[in-house]
């Protein structure tokens, strides 16, 4: 039996998943890459999806279609701010005059703080927006 027929067994005839979770989890290779639901120190378990039951549902299901999307567009935003930080440090290691190192690494550990901040509690993202182009000023400084 391959991989994706056991996958494809999971399925049962209602169109919900059952047993995928042991499947992933117990599979003999999930342990050796760090595949599974708490793979990397994320906690996904908690994480509730829209389910499609009936064409006829799609009004109550709204709702948790908007949280999916709203969760979808946090995350993009964190990420793209998360790589903006990288991008600054990443110029600020090569061309920095003066305590490059240092600064670069302190613009990355508190630009992920500020993220995290931002993140958990839902801001308008301005922590990290402010420290990202104060950042940017310093690096720009310190090359120039």
């Amino acid at each position: 039996m391959t991989a994706s027929s056991a996958v494809m067994m999971k399925f049962r005839m209602d169109g919900r998943w059952s047993g995928l979770r042991s499947y992933v989890t117990n599979h003999p290779l999930a342990a050796a890459v760090g595949v599974g639901y708490r793979s990397a120190g994320l906690d996904i378990e908690g994480v509730s999806m829209a389910e499609h039951t009936s064409l006829d549902s799609h009004a109550s299901d709204m709702e948790a279609h908007r949280s999916t999307y709203r969760g979808f567009i946090k995350g993009a935003l964190a990420l793209s701010l998360i790589s903006g930080f990288v991008l600054v440090a990443l110029v600020a290691f090569r061309f920095g005059q003066t305590l490059n190192v240092l600064t670069g690494f302190m613009g990355l550990v508190l630009g992920m703080i500020a993220v995290a901040i931002d993140f958990r509690t839902g801001s308008r993202w301005l922590l990290s927006l402010g420290l990202l182009v104060l950042f940017g000023l310093i690096t720009a400084i310190n090359v120039s």
